[in-house]
Formats: C-alpha cells, sequence, structure tokens
C-alpha cells in the first residue's frame, strides 16, 4: 500500500513560485499515472497535474503554462513546480496515484496572498 507524503508548501505572493515534492512509500513505477491534486474548502478536490510513467503530462486548463509535473522514479517522488501563482491557487496540494487510491497524504497547504 502507497503512503504518501507531500511537502513544500507555504506562503508567497502573487506571481511567486513554489515546489513540492511527494515522496511515495512504494516503487511508483508501479503506477501507472501519479498526479497532484488541490483542494479548498467547500470544493470537491481537483487534478491540475498527472504525469504517466512513459513521460506524457496532462494539466487542467487553470495551470496550463505555469504548473510543470515531475517524476524521479529513482527517488520515488514527484514533483510540481509552480510559477506565476496566482491567489486562486490558494488550496491544500496533494499527490495520489490517477485516478487516487483510496488513502490520501497530509497534503501541503499553499497560499497565495499579498
Amino acid at each position: 500500500q502507497v503512503q504518501l507524503v507531500e511537502s513544500g508548501g507555504g506562503l508567497v505572493q502573487p506571481g511567486g513560485s513554489l515546489r513540492l515534492s511527494c515522496s511515495a512509500s512504494e516503487d511508483i513505477y508501479k503506477i501507472y499515472t501519479m498526479g497532484w491534486y488541490r483542494q479548498t474548502p467547500g470544493k470537491q478536490r481537483e487534478l491540475v497535474a498527472s504525469a504517466r510513467s512513459g513521460g506524457a503530462v496532462d494539466y487542467a486548463d487553470s495551470v496550463k503554462g505555469r504548473f510543470t509535473i515531475a517524476r524521479d522514479i529513482a527517488k520515488n517522488e514527484v514533483y510540481l513546480q509552480m510559477s506565476s501563482l496566482k491567489t486562486e491557487d490558494t488550496a491544500v496540494y496533494y499527490c495520489n496515484a490517477a485516478p487516487p487510491g483510496k488513502l490520501w497524504g497530509q497534503g501541503t497547504q499553499v497560499t497565495v496572498s499579498s
């Protein structure tokens, strides 16, 4: 069973950047697609970026051109580089398989505010 630990969140001004990291306890090459999700209070968790084991990536329209997902198979890690951050990017960010498994990590809070 995969355990996931997210890190790298924080407070950043609009236009700033952050890099999120996700450490997986199990070999993630066994998981075909890994994704980053985010959730704000009162809303459903949404998938914002995904990366297939073969290298193909996909992004939600709201983050396309600003976020970059990457996988390091050797380190069992998944990253999300976020640039040109907007206030609407404020959320708790999670990583998981896509589609997601039942267990989630604790997430990492990203707050974009001046």
